[in-house]
Formats: structure tokens, C-alpha cells, sequence
């Protein structure tokens, strides 16, 4: 807080508020702040606050019912709050936006259950996300330039599927399916990626490969991911978010927020 200068008022609380947040915002990727959501009664968010910062690898856990879900929902436009602020790259107001204009924007989903063109080859699937705004029959039947075949080879290289691009996606392996859709995710060229349960149904070896993914993600994008794995979580965490009840109850380091007795009633057990 500022101190006044002699024969000066003491600056209003109110604008020393307002002068912090705009601080969080100025480095911030996205900035929630009092975000409320209620359904029939029930706050699925209850003044929520968040900030997440450029080229942060964030992690957010929480029990069920904590508001993970309705968060992202909030983020991508999916959900409107009830009160609140909800800033993506500092001067887009996610709250007056549309879904498609928040994805245009730099936002990108994962959703749990990977949903990838089965029927299709793993590289056409790359080129059907690819952000040049064309309809799916153009994408197939117009030729790709060779910026475009360097940007769909880099992306398989990056999550792994080089050697699978021309392997139909319903014959990958549930992990392979995974790193796909967020290879999808990569053509939009997203400056936040919010990542729902990636571990979730893969085996030890996918577990690990997609940490590492995910890891290596981080820096040139934000990347936000909701994990229930613990094990998980601690192999790619910098900084984890616990929410319970709509709101943060932890944050810190996963050292922090394993020992915080807080966490440790509410959620990890004794």
C-alpha cells in the first residue's frame, strides 16, 4: 500500500485494490477474480480468484464438486458467471465473449475422453484443426503449402506420432488418442491450454510420456491441467491450485499444499 505524502489524503482502498489488480493482470495469461456460478441454489463457484501467469504449468486439483470443471467452463465460455471478472492476455474480457471468439482468441480445451477423427489418419486429423479458418472438404481436398506440412510434422514429432501419422486414429492407443487431440490443440496455435485429467486411463509408459509432453509444453504457452493423480501431479507440478467449495483453499508448491492440514482434511486424507 501506498503511503500519502504530508498534506495529502491517504489514497482510497479502493484504488489501491485496483491498482494491485491491475499488477496481477499486467503479467497475468488469464485472471478470474470473484467469480460466482450458481446452479438451482447450489455455488458451483463461490468468488472464485485465479491467476495464472505466461508460460506457467499450472496444476489444479480438488475433490469432486470442488468447481474444476465449471471453472474451465467459465474460461471458455461454455458457462456465464453470475458476478465476477474474467480476463484472458490482459485486455480480453472473456465474459463478453463467445465460445468460438475466446478459442480465436488463444484458449484451447482438452477434454477428458479424447474425441479424434477415428476414421481418419492422425495427420489429417492435425490438418483438419489446423487454425486456417476453411471448411473440412477444403482442408481435404486443397493442397497444403510446405509451411503448413513443416508446422503438421513438427507437431506429430512433438507428441510423439511421427512414425503413426499415417495410422487411422481408431487404431491408436487410448494415450496416443490423447496426445493427438492435444496435438489438435497445438494447430490453433493457443497461447492457454486448459488440460482435463490427461493420466486418466493410460498405462505407466503413456503416463510418463505424457508428462513429459506436457512439461515440455510449458514456457512458450500457458498450460493449465486438472489432475485427480497424484503421482501424476507431482511429476509435472510447479505450482498446484487446490479448490474446494467454488473457491482456492491452497496454493502453492505440491510440498505446500500436501502438508497444509487444510488440503489434508478436505481432500487428501491422512
Amino acid at each position: 500500500m501506498k503511503v500519502a505524502a504530508p498534506g495529502m489524503e491517504p489514497e482510497p482502498v479502493d484504488a489501491v485494490a485496483a491498482a494491485a489488480a491491475a499488477d496481477l493482470l499486467h503479467g497475468s495469461i488469464l485472471y478470474l477474480d470473484g467469480i460466482t456460478v450458481s446452479f438451482d441454489g447450489f455455488r458451483a463457484l463461490n468468488d472464485l480468484s485465479l491467476v495464472i501467469e505466461r508460460g506457467e504449468l499450472r496444476c489444479i486439483i480438488g475433490p469432486n464438486g470442488a468447481g474444476k470443471s465449471t471453472m474451465m467452463d467459465v474460461v471458455t465460455g461454455k458457462t456465464r458467471p453470475d458476478a465476477g471478472q474474467a480476463y484472458f492476455d490482459r485486455h480480453s474480457d472473456l465474459l463478453k465473449m463467445s465460445e468460438t471468439d475466446i478459442v480465436r482468441a488463444g484458449v484451447g480445451r482438452k477434454f477428458q475422453k479424447p474425441t479424434v477423427f477415428e476414421q481418419l489418419p492422425a495427420r489429417v486429423n492435425l490438418e483438419l484443426a489446423m487454425r486456417a479458418n476453411k471448411g473440412v472438404w477444403a482442408t481435404l481436398v486443397v493442397r497444403l503449402n510446405g509451411e503448413q506440412r513443416d508446422r503438421i510434422d513438427s507437431v506429430l514429432s512433438t507428441i510423439g506420432l511421427i512414425d503413426s501419422r499415417h495410422q487411422h486414429a481408431g487404431m491408436l492407443s487410448h494415450g496416443q488418442k490423447q496426445w493427438l487431440e492435444i496435438g489438435m490443440l497445438l494447430m490453433q496455435e493457443p497461447q492457454l491450454m486448459l488440460i482435463d485429467e490427461p493420466a486418466a486411463g493410460m498405462t505407466h509408459q503413456e503416463v510418463e510420456r505424457t508428462a513429459e509432453l506436457l512439461v515440455s509444453l510449458a514456457g512458450e504457452r500457458s498450460v493449465v491441467v486438472v489432475e485427480h493423480d497424484m503421482d501424476f501431479v507431482r511429476s509435472i507440478a510447479r505450482r498446484v491450485t487446490v479448490l474446494h467449495e467454488g473457491r482456492v483453499l491452497a496454493e502453492g508448491s505440491m510440498d505446500t499444499v500436501q502438508n497444509d492440514p487444510k488440503v489434508i482434511e478436505v481432500y487428501l486424507g491422512s
